[in-house]
């Protein structure tokens, strides 16, 4: 059951005095219902009105654009470690037998640990999200830099331990800001643009590998060299630019004007109600043992253990199926454009259904099937390649609409900023085990990393059933005690 906007003061309690006149704006404005201007705003007429679609499309042009590059470079710089892998970065800098998966791990131990943090300051709003997330990627992409100019294996681990620090606060932060300006039903489309732009970065990082292959010995640098060099720039002129485009939270944003920006809060809290923004009186022990923010963090740290491993050794297993390092680079961008057109083509589903878990459900079952398929070891090489895709499917698809799902049942900025950070930092932890469980000397075959994504994939099916079912049961008990008059408690989304 979702609130309605009712009348001014009830607005001006929750968006402040200088938002007061949403009710009056919404009730005078004639092309907020385009066939009748008299028409009673207590409906959702003016969500789908001109101005409302205007409104979305200033909002889309100027959010998702923006923080959708800054994880693309960021993901470049992220991943393109594996890429310089084949071009000679484990001989050049003497790293031993596992300095690989240590190099993929030590980026991820900040990451997890400072992700949580991040969201709660970026939260208070004392410094704003521009700044914040504008100054973390600028000082990324010059450490990402750095890795091209290193001499020595420790001075790479340092490397990627700094970047990891600095990367964390962008998908949480993400996320939190995209979730404050739009509506429970338009925000999983929303955040898989920005996904696929991370998808995107892994493609382009494959094409752009290819092509830097050939500037070995330029300058006396190595061809791994200038991949961490050129995508680390890239890194630079986006936060530069993102510090002039990036917006504040809705209540604050300046590139609406006062009509756009009274509409934009009026949309959402018809949407969600009243929902706190500051941290006063919060009671964090009940925000930090809800069970929901636990139970969609494992799906995703499952859904997760496909994706960090096609990023991390989707190369390395394409050479070993017998291509030449510059094949199996060209022929792993594929995997990710499919990754692409699944990822969004499913949010868009599951927005316009207003259904999560039947897809969730359906891409950790492909996942499944992936995972199986290549601890198989299904001959010929090419059947392990299509498993590659039907891995990417099933994993990618299910990033959005996760968060998306949790974002939904959740009420509140300090709710949101926690649930996000504990969701893609405890879910990235994935990572420190597709780091940990391909070891060199199992190659080609990694029984033990695909038999560790077999598991995974397996406790992902089950724990979405149990999940689905517990807020099933939620639900209907909710329904019989708003029909008996005891409470107005709000149904979870499905």
């Amino acid at each position: 059951m979702t609130p309605v906007l009712n009348d001014n003061e009830a607005m001006a309690d929750v968006l402040g005095n200088n938002e007061k006149n949403i009710y009056v704006y919404a009730q005078r404005t004639a092309v907020l219902d385009d066939s009748d201007p008299a028409t009673d705003p207590n409906t959702e007429s003016y969500n789908k009105s001109k101005a409302a679609r205007r409104l979305l499309f200033k909002c889309d042009t100027r959010l998702i654009p923006i923080l959708g590059c800054l994880y693309l470079v960021s993901f470049l710089d992220r991943s393109n470690i594996a890429n310089a892998r084949l071009f000679g970065l484990e001989t050049s800098l003497h790293m031993p037998a596992t300095g690989f998966n240590t190099c993929l791990w030590i980026f991820y131990l900040p990451f997890v640990i400072v992700e949580i943090p991040s969201n709660l300051f970026m939260s208070l709003n004392k410094i704003k999200p521009n700044q914040w997330l504008a100054g973390a990627m600028l000082i990324l992409g010059v450490v990402s830099m750095c890795q091209g100019l290193t001499r020595s294996y420790g001075g790479l681990l340092t490397c990627r331990f700094i970047m990891g620090t600095m990367e964390a606060g962008l998908p949480p932060g993400a996320a939190l800001l995209i979730g404050q300006y739009y509506r429970r039903s338009e925000f999983n489309i929303r955040f898989s643009y920005f996904i696929c732009f991370a998808l995107l970065g892994s493609a382009f990082s494959g094409l752009l590998a290819y092509a830097i292959q050939h500037m070995d010995g330029v300058r006396g640098y190595e061809a791994w060299r200038w991949i961490f060099i050129i995508e680390g720039l890239f890194t630079i002129v986006f936060a530069f630019a993102s510090w002039f485009i990036i917006p504040a939270f809705p209540q604050d944003a300046t590139f609406l004007s006062a009509d756009e920006r009274s509409l934009l809060l009026a949309r959402l809290y018809d949407d969600r109600g009243e929902e706190r923004v500051d941290f006063n009186g919060i009671n964090w022990l009940k925000v930090l043992t809800d069970w929901k923010i636990w139970s969609f963090t494992l799906i995703y740290f499952c859904a997760d253990m496909g994706a960090a491993s096609i990023s991390s050794f989707t190369p390395t297993i394409l050479a070993q199926l017998g291509w030449s390092a510059s094949r199996a680079q060209v022929m792993s961008i594929p995997v990710w454009m499919v990754g692409i057109v699944v990822t969004l083509s499913t949010s868009y589903a599951s927005g316009k259904l207003s259904l999560r878990w039947p897809f969730v459900l359906v891409g950790a079952i492909f996942a499944l099937i992936g995972w199986c398929i290549q601890y198989a070891q299904v001959q010929p090489p090419a059947v392990r390649y299509f498993a590659l895709y039907i891995l990417a499917f099933g994993s990618f698809m299910q990033f959005p609409i996760l968060i998306g799902w949790l974002n939904s049942n959740l009420r509140g900025r300090p709710q949101q900023a926690i649930a996000s950070a504990v969701q893609l930092g405890m879910g990235n932890c994935a990572n420190f085990v597709a780091s940990n469980v391909f070891i060199s000397k199992q190659a080609p075959k990694y029984p033990t990393g695909f038999a560790t994504g077999v598991g995974f994939a397996a406790l992902a099916v089950v724990s979405i059933i149990l999940v689905v079912g517990a807020l099933a049961w939620h639900n209907r008990r909710v329904v019989r005690e708003n029909q008996s008059g005891n409470t107005k408690a709000i149904e979870y989304v499905l």
